[in-house]
């Protein structure tokens, strides 16, 4: 098995995401052996992003690591842990709600489209937007 990197590269619909990892210097954090649970935007997410927002973040590598590093949680969360819970910490230091309704999961407000893409360090959830800190979201 691959480590989460490795993974969300070889899924083929992460590409922003990878590019924004390896931007943001994040790729030794995120192929540590511990484990993680990470909300994986698609292309698709990052697209709906405003004009020019991506870019600007490309450009701000601490804001960019912020923003990353909400979409990852601590541990092995998989679809079964999310239906139980109803937030996460995540490594940025803020908490996403993680809310589960007739079989709909969801993490604040993205829908979590495909879950449990098991890695060797880790766990892929498979979301529908980019989340936002809300320090990050306030500016």
């Amino acid at each position: 098995m691959a480590d989460i990197v490795e993974t969300a590269a070889n899924a083929g619909n992460f590409t922003t995401l990878i590019q924004a990892v390896k931007t943001a210097k994040l790729v030794e954090t995120l192929k540590n052996p511990g484990s993680f649970t990470i909300f994986a935007p698609t292309d698709e997410a990052f697209a709906k992003l405003p004009e020019g927002t991506l870019d600007a973040l490309l450009q701000d590598i601490p804001k960019l690591q912020k923003i990353l590093m909400y979409h990852v949680a601590s541990g092995d969360v998989r679809s079964d842990d999310l239906v139980q819970i109803d937030e996460a910490t995540t490594l940025e230091g803020s908490v996403v709600a993680i809310e589960a309704d007739n079989g709909v999961l969801k993490v604040n407000n993205a829908n979590i489209l495909k879950t449990d893409i098991l890695a060797d360090n880790g766990v892929i959830h498979v979301i529908d937007a980019v989340l936002m800190p809300a320090m990050v979201a306030g500016r």
